[in-house]
């Protein structure tokens, strides 16, 4: 019996020897392996930090989270970059936001005035984000814009595009470097153009978010490499969501007045990194954490 169980062994460890295994690790790595024997690297358990480094300034450099910002009673990330909850938005089930309800996440009214007191996402404890109050934050306007437009090379790291089947907008890291095998096609080569006050639209209404379609196999290549990606997941305004997979809507930390602020918006034809608009209607967050 014992030689039998040998010669399994043999033979399993035989058949490694021609095979290749692709290893996906939940901090979004990709390991190809030529033996079952690897034992892969894994990222610290509940980092909630995508590789990629980004700019925000001249000085100061942030990564982002693997997911958009989660209320199920608790606060979380999305387990996937393209994860959202779409229509489904409950009192414990929410990753739609009013401004600044890091305090009060179920605050759902038709008053901007009820929003009027700031209080940033990114003070909670983030469950599966190190756990602890105070490691995350939400970008200002001015580090958007300094994203997509101000940091070296910024015209050709970002661009429109689906990931499993979500549509939504790409943003690429400072030192990218696509991978072998991997396509992107930036969205300034494709006919965007500079309308002023940082605002960006295609020169045609085609749906440019089929310019770069990833399963997710393939992203899970891209976000090892950095890349990170805004799911389109629509509005809510009072007690409805809207506009799921054609639009996103990212808050900022920044106003304009008591009842109004700022945000990123996309959709199939146009970028713009600092739109405003009513606090009440719930936008998705995306945290950062300093470098």
């Amino acid at each position: 019996m014992k030689k039998f169980f040998l010669a399994v062994i043999a033979i399993m460890l035989a058949a490694s020897v021609s095979a290749q295994f692709y290893i996906y690790l939940s901090g979004g790595g990709v390991i190809k392996a030529d033996s079952i024997s690897l034992i892969a690297p894994v990222a610290p358990a509940g980092d909630g930090m995508l590789p990629g480094e980004f700019s925000v300034s001249a000085t100061n450099k942030v990564h982002f989270s693997q997911g958009n910002l989660q209320y199920v009673g608790t606060w979380q990330f999305a387990e996937n970059q393209w994860d959202c909850f779409g229509h489904v938005q409950y009192d414990d089930h929410r990753d739609l936001f009013g401004y600044g309800t890091g305090n009060m996440p179920n605050l759902v009214t038709t008053s901007d005035y009820d929003y009027s007191t700031f209080v940033d996402w990114g003070v909670n404890p983030i469950t599966n984000g190190d756990n602890q109050a105070g490691l995350w934050r939400t970008l200002t306007k001015q580090e958007w814009v300094y994203i997509i437009y101000n940091r070296a090379n910024a015209s050709m790291l970002f661009g429109l595009g689906a990931v499993n089947g979500m549509n939504g907008f790409i943003l690429l890291p400072d030192n990218w470097v696509l991978p072998e095998g991997a396509s992107f096609i930036p969205g300034t080569t494709l006919g965007l153009v500079d309308q002023g006050m940082n605002y960006l639209d295609y020169n045609n209404s085609y749906d440019h978010f089929a310019d770069n379609t990833y399963s997710a196999e393939q992203w899970a290549v891209m976000e090892s490499a950095g890349a990170v990606f805004l799911p389109a997941a629509g509005y809510n305004k009072e007690t409805g969501s809207y506009r799921i997979g054609e639009v996103g809507y990212y808050w900022s930390t920044t106003t304009e007045n008591a009842n109004y602020a700022y945000y990123i918006c996309f959709e199939s034809y146009f970028f713009g990194p600092q739109y405003y608009g009513a606090r009440r209607h719930g936008r998705s967050v995306r945290l950062v954490r300093n470098m």
